[in-house]
């Protein structure tokens, strides 16, 4: 396995194009790490595996447009399903397999739930933009006709 390098907070912020305050702020609320993993007094350091989480954060924020709740919930998600993964591996009976994928299944859902929602969320507004254009179109020709 590779050894991770250490990163102070102004590393980080320059190489996932965040604000110190940001990330500060992710770890506050869970997303990131966690403020007592740091000693009293301490530079908190970041690995490459914080870096790529906090990247994977910026992108499902601006990807789904989903608030830091939605964003904590959805991790937390992911977080079930890297532990059912390693059910899996050390379940051998059927119906311990069983259990491990119908609560994966349901994890899944739940996160299809929330992007369809927000996609629905989208396809409204797309749709209300459209329909604004049309209308403005329509002015635009009809003041064209007038001169």
């Amino acid at each position: 396995m590779a050894e991770e390098h250490a990163y102070r907070i102004g590393e980080v912020a320059e190489r996932t194009g965040v604000t110190t305050r940001t990330i500060r702020y992710y770890e506050e609320l869970g997303l990131l790490g966690a403020e007592s993993e740091r000693e009293k007094g301490r530079h908190r350091l970041y690995c490459d595996t914080d870096v790529a989480r906090l990247l994977e954060l910026i992108r499902l924020r601006d990807l789904l447009g989903v608030s830091l709740d939605e964003l904590k919930c959805l991790l937390v998600t992911e977080e079930n399903e890297t532990a059912l993964r390693a059910r899996w591996e050390s379940a051998g009976d059927p119906k311990e397999q069983h259990a491990i994928l119908e609560e994966a299944l349901g994890n899944v859902d739940a996160q299809l739930e929330r992007v369809c929602a927000r996609h629905d969320d989208l396809k409204r507004l797309e749709d209300e933009l459209a329909e604004r254009r049309r209308r403005i179109q329509a002015r635009l020709r009809a003041l064209d006709r007038r001169e």
